[in-house]
């Protein structure tokens, strides 16, 4: 819902045959970034904190620079990485918010992090240790994120080593060469705000947080929510969240509540042109092992997309997609490496050149990354992220 009470209204689209959206193109994905500003804007209105914008895997695929700065425009006041390598591309393209990078083995280059200001998270006592050496290295203080595990049991540290981790970690901050600029962790259930974890992650958080007190550690930020945690669980929010998938228009949670009841709006539109149409007997078996066959005469496409560009195997005979002019309809036959082929129907009235919709926002009936979730028995994060670098990123909107 709107903070008016009542579902964003779906703008009026003019829905023709030719669409207009590629251009010379064959395939795009375009991104609205002012979808993901006002995104971001509602994030930080629904929860009343700061917002970290999770820009990872190449802004879950709509562009690592281009998230990032729509996201800042939009209120938020931090960007969060996986690797070193993107906080590194965040600084090249010139945005200088604080940024935390919280996954890194040994030997990643902690010098080059320290010397962009590059947050970093601490989830084992080596990465203190080697995150201390280089900071002594370089005569600097580097500031680091002290990760406790409340339940995940993926990183972080043990609630048996946090005081082993807390004490070396006070020692670095008296020696100079450390800042605990934030205490966090991760949520098991961050879709389900009802599941006993939750209450028992932030139980367990609490108890790290005051144990660090006792260890004269008073960090600036302590964050525990992700996407879901910061929509559905208030308890979660701390001083900071970290959104992902919502700044990106995806709900969270869908079966909880969908991204228009939570008044956000889906940032990406993956657009091809037909590249062959042709007519059909009944009985024609399609694509790889001919596990789909015409039930009648029927016109069959052919969309230059493949596994290749991100669309699923798997998705053969049951991913959606929207052609204008003729509606909804389901991916025919095996997906291959470059392409797709769909049964729109006997005379439907679709030629070489026009466009149709994988999935999109859903103005105009077409399906959404939440719908192929759905179909595909996974989650919108992976339907987003996976689209290939070659499917180029057209961005409009602020910013563009």
């Amino acid at each position: 819902m709107t903070e008016a009470g009542s579902p964003r209204a779906a703008p009026v689209r003019d829905v023709t045959r030719r669409r207009g959206w590629l251009g010379d193109g064959r395939t795009s994905a375009i991104i609205d970034l002012t979808a993901i500003r006002e995104n971001v804007a509602r994030i930080r209105r629904l929860t009343g904190t700061e917002v970290m914008a999770v820009v990872k895997a190449d802004g879950y695929g709509h562009g690592l620079v281009a998230a990032a700065r729509a996201a800042v425009s939009g209120g938020a006041t931090w960007l969060g990485v996986a690797f070193i390598e993107e906080a590194l591309a965040l600084r090249a393209a010139g945005l200088d918010v604080p940024i935390l990078c919280w996954l890194a083995v040994p030997g990643e280059r902690i010098g080059d992090a320290l010397a962009h200001d590059v947050d970093l998270s601490v989830s084992a006592p080596w990465a203190l240790d080697e995150v201390r050496r280089v900071a002594g290295q370089r005569g600097t203080s580097a500031r680091v994120h002290l990760e406790v595990d409340t339940g995940l049991s993926r990183g972080g540290v043990t609630a048996s080593d946090w005081p082993t981790l807390l004490d070396a970690a006070s020692r670095a901050v008296d020696a100079g060469c450390v800042q605990v600029v934030g205490i966090w962790s991760h949520l098991v259930h961050g879709d389900d705000p009802h599941h006993a974890t939750t209450s028992a992650q932030i139980q367990r958080f609490d108890e790290a947080l005051a144990v660090a007190e006792r260890f004269g550690i008073h960090p600036q930020v302590r964050h525990l929510a992700n996407s879901g945690g910061a929509l559905h669980v208030p308890a979660t929010r701390y001083d900071l969240v970290r959104a992902g998938i919502a700044v990106y228009g995806l709900a969270p949670a869908p079966q909880l509540c969908s991204a228009a009841e939570l008044g956000l709006r889906p940032a990406m539109r993956l657009v091809a042109k037909v590249a062959l149409a042709k007519d059909l007997p009944a009985g024609a078996g399609i694509s790889y092992g001919h596990r789909y066959r015409t039930a009648e005469p029927t016109r069959v496409i052919l969309v230059p997309l493949g596994y290749a560009d991100g669309i699923p195997r798997n998705a053969t005979n049951i991913g959606p997609v929207w052609i204008p002019g003729v509606g909804r309809r389901i991916i025919s036959g095996t997906v291959c490496m470059d392409q797709f082929s769909v049964d729109v129907g006997a005379g439907a009235d679709i030629a070489e050149g026009d466009e149709i919709v994988v999935f999109g926002p859903g103005d105009d009936g077409e399906p959404t990354a939440d719908d192929w979730a759905r179909a595909l028995g996974t989650i919108s994060y992976e339907i987003v992220t996976r689209i290939g670098p070659r499917v180029p990123r057209v961005y409009e909107g602020d910013g563009a």
